[in-house]
């Protein structure tokens, strides 16, 4: 199902995903941004900020420290400011991919609304 989107990772992952892929017999191409640490988290988020990014799968390893771990959370807050979808482990991407809205072309996610908030 993935195979029939275009898909953009940051350049380990998507080496990964090529990888397995190509085990799979599925012919695909995966746009490889920088590794993490060296800026694919940023850039990715600056396709999100420009409208370029539908929906963000981002498996983090909450147990591992990360040494762009500023740029993780830029990404998150991004998708969150931007109305993307962010799923962070195994079970929401895989309620995310199977939600019947996913491919249906009616659909058209609100665009987020932010209202002055005085304290």
């Amino acid at each position: 199902m993935l195979s029939q989107h275009q898909l953009i990772c940051t350049g380990t992952t998507g080496g990964l995903i090529q990888q397995a892929f190509e085990e799979e017999g599925v012919d695909v191409e995966v746009t490889r941004m920088n590794s993490g640490p060296m800026g694919g988290d940023a850039e990715i988020a600056a396709m999100v900020v420009n409208k370029q990014i539908d929906f963000c799968v981002f498996l983090i390893d909450d147990l591992s420290a990360n040494p762009h771990e500023a740029d993780i959370q830029m990404l998150l807050r991004q998708c969150r400011i931007h109305n993307i979808p962010i799923a962070c482990n195994r079970y929401s991407a895989d309620l995310m991919i199977t939600s019947p809205l996913w491919d249906d072309e009616e659909y058209i996610p609100k665009d987020p609304q932010y209202i002055p908030f005085k304290r």
